[in-house]
C-alpha cells in the first residue's frame, strides 16, 4: 500500500513539474512575440507567422504530442516486461517516428516553393525550407523526453524545454535586430528568426542528451527488434495514440496554419494591394500572443487540479471525479471569460501598449473572445486524457479545425480579416462544444445555466465599468497606453472578482479545492 502510495505521489510531482515547465514555456513563446513585432514591423511580423506554424508543430509534437505518446505506449506494453521487450518498444518507436519526421522533412524542404505560392508570396519559400529542418530532431527529442517521462521522471523534459525556449527567444530577438540595424531585408530577418528557433530546438536536444548520457548506467536499453513482443502490436499502439495525442495537441497550431495557408492568398484575391494584405495579415497576427497568454493564466488554476482527477481515477473514486471535474470547468469558465472579456473592454490601450498603434483593434476584440474557448479546450483535453478518454478530444479538434477552413472560404472573401476572426472564433467553440457534449454523455455534471448567467452578468457589469470610467481617457502614447491599461486591469480584476464572491458562484466547499480564491473567499 505504502509503495503503490509514493508511486502516485512521484507521478502526481512530476505532473507538477510538467506543468510549471509547460507554463513558463508558454508564457515566453507568447511573450517573445511582442517585442519581435517591435522590431520588425507589421510585414515582418507578418512574415514570420506566415511560417511559424510548421515549426510550430514540430515543437509541439516534440514536446507534448509524441512523449505523451511514447510514455504512454511503453506503460501499456513495456510495463513489467523483459528489457528486451522494452527495448523492442523504443527500436521500433524510433523507426515509426524517424519514418515520420524524414517524410516530414523532405516534403516541406521538396515542396517549400508550390507551398509558398499557395501561401500567395513565393519569397517565403526559403523560411519554410530551414523550418522543416526542425522535423529531423523530433525523433530523438520525443524519445528520449517520452521514456524519461517513462519513468516519472519528469526534470530532463521540463530543464531542456524551458533551455530550448529560452535560448530560442533570445536567439531571434538577437538576430531579429542585428539583421534589421544592418539594412537587411524583412524575409532575410525573418529567416534568421527561422534559423534561431531551429538553434534553440537544437539546444533542448544537447540538453536531454547530457542528461540522458549522465544517467548512462540506469539505461539499459539497446537495438532490439527481435523479442517475443509483437512488432504489429507496437505499432497499431503507436499509431492510435500518434492521432489521439498528436493531433490533440496541435489544436492552436492547426488553426493559425489555416490562416497562414489561406488568409493573405484570399485577400489577394480580393484585390487587396500585396503591401496592404500583409500589413492586414501582421495586424491579425497579433491576436495569436494574447489568445496564448489568456489562455495560460485560464488553464493555469484549471489544471492545477488535473492532478488530483488523475489520483482520484486510479482509486476509482467516482463521485470525487465528478466534483472535481466541476470545479474545473467552473473555475476555467470564469476565468477564461474574465480574461477574454478584460481585454475585448481595455482592447485600445492593451493594442498600443504592446504594438505601437491600435490597428486592428476590433479584429482583436473578436479573437479575444477565443480566449474563453481555447481555455475550456485544453482544460478538458488534459481532464479527458487523465480520465483515459483520449480519441474524443483527437476528433473534436478534427471537427474545429474544418469548420476552421470552411469558414475561411465563406466569410473572408466578404469580410476580410474579420472573416478569418469569426472562423478563428467559431471552431474553436465548436470544439469546446462538442468536448461538452461528450462531458453530458459520458454523466458528469455540466455548470448549471444559472452559474453561466452569474459568471456573464459579472462580466457584463465589470466591461461596462471600465467603458465608463475610461470612456473620456484615449490611449494617446505608449506610455500613457500602459498606465491606462494597469489601471483598467487591476479595477476590472477587483470587480470582477468580488462580484464572482459576492454572487457565490463557488460554494465553500469547492473553494476549498482552490488556494488562491481561498483566501480572497476569506
Amino acid at each position: 500500500m505504502n509503495i503503490e502510495k509514493d508511486t502516485m505521489n512521484i507521478a502526481l510531482r512530476g505532473v507538477f513539474i510538467l506543468t510549471i515547465a509547460g507554463l513558463v514555456t508558454k508564457i515566453l513563446s507568447a511573450a517573445y512575440r511582442v517585442p519581435y513585432q517591435n522590431i520588425v514591423g507589421d510585414i515582418g511580423f507578418y512574415i514570420y507567422q506566415q511560417v511559424y506554424p510548421f515549426y510550430g508543430m514540430s515543437v509541439v509534437l516534440a514536446t507534448s504530442g509524441f512523449p505523451v505518446m511514447i510514455s504512454k505506449v511503453m506503460s501499456d506494453l513495456g510495463h513489467g516486461k523483459s528489457e528486451q521487450d522494452r527495448s523492442k518498444i523504443m527500436s521500433i518507436a524510433m523507426i515509426y517516428l524517424t519514418i515520420f519526421g524524414v517524410a516530414l522533412f523532405f516534403l516541406l524542404y521538396i515542396y517549400s516553393q508550390p507551398v509558398s505560392i499557395i501561401m500567395g508570396d513565393a519569397k517565403l519559400a526559403p523560411l519554410i525550407e530551414i523550418s522543416s529542418f526542425s522535423f529531423l530532431l523530433v525523433p530523438f527529442v520525443s524519445l528520449l523526453r517520452g521514456y524519461f517521462q517513462y519513468e516519472q521522471n519528469m526534470q530532463p523534459t521540463a530543464v531542456s524545454q524551458v533551455v530550448e525556449q529560452g535560448f530560442r527567444v533570445s536567439f531571434i530577438l538577437i538576430s531579429s535586430y542585428f539583421f534589421i540595424h544592418l539594412g537587411y531585408d524583412l524575409y532575410t530577418a525573418g529567416w534568421g528568426a527561422l534559423v534561431s528557433s531551429v538553434m534553440g530546438s537544437i539546444a533542448g536536444f544537447s540538453i536531454l542528451l547530457f542528461l540522458w548520457r549522465r544517467n548512462k548506467r540506469e539505461r539499459r536499453l539497446h537495438w532490439n527488434l527481435s523479442a517475443s513482443i509483437q512488432a504489429r502490436e507496437i505499432v497499431l499502439t503507436l499509431l492510435k495514440y500518434s492521432f489521439s495525442f498528436g493531433i490533440t495537441s496541435l489544436l492552436l497550431i492547426l488553426i493559425q496554419l489555416v490562416d497562414a495557408l489561406h488568409l493573405y492568398a484570399l485577400l489577394l484575391h480580393n484585390g487587396i494591394d500585396e503591401e496592404m494584405a500583409k500589413v492586414a495579415k501582421g495586424v491579425y497576427d497579433r491576436g495569436q500572443p494574447l489568445i496564448q497568454l489568456g489562455t495560460v493564466v485560464a488553464t493555469s488554476f484549471a489544471l492545477s487540479l488535473v492532478p488530483a482527477i488523475a489520483q482520484a481515477k486510479m482509486q476509482q473514486n467516482e463521485d470525487f471525479i465528478k466534483e472535481k471535474l466541476q470545479i474545473s470547468l467552473k473555475l476555467c469558465l470564469v476565468i477564461g471569460a474574465g480574461a477574454a472579456g478584460g481585454l475585448i473592454a481595455l482592447i485600445d490601450p492593451i493594442n498600443m501598449m504592446l504594438f505601437k498603434d491600435i490597428s486592428g483593434s476590433k479584429v482583436l476584440m473578436i479573437l479575444s473572445g477565443s480566449i474563453l474557448f481555447t481555455s475550456v479546450c485544453l482544460t478538458m483535453f488534459a481532464v479527458l486524457q487523465g480520465l483515459g478518454y483520449t480519441f474524443v478530444p483527437s476528433i473534436a479538434v478534427v471537427i474545429g479545425v474544418s469548420f476552421k477552413y470552411l469558414g475561411n472560404i465563406m466569410l473572408i472573401p466578404k469580410y476580410d480579416v474579420t472573416g478569418a476572426a469569426i472562423s478563428s472564433l467559431v471552431a474553436y467553440f465548436v470544439v469546446a462544444l462538442v468536448m461538452m457534449i461528450f462531458i453530458k454523455v459520458k454523466g458528469f455534471s455540466f455548470p448549471y445555466i444559472r452559474t453561466i448567467g452569474q459568471i456573464g452578468m459579472a462580466i457584463i457589469i465589470m466591461v461596462i465599468t471600465l467603458k465608463i470610467g475610461l470612456a473620456y481617457v484615449g490611449p494617446e502614447t505608449r506610455a500613457h497606453s500602459m498606465i491606462i491599461s494597469l489601471i483598467g486591469v487591476f479595477i476590472g480584476g477587483i470587480v470582477y472578482i468580488v462580484l464572482i464572491l459576492k454572487m457565490k458562484v463557488f460554494s465553500h466547499s469547492e473553494v476549498q479545492y482552490i488556494p488562491v480564491i481561498k483566501k480572497l473567499f476569506k
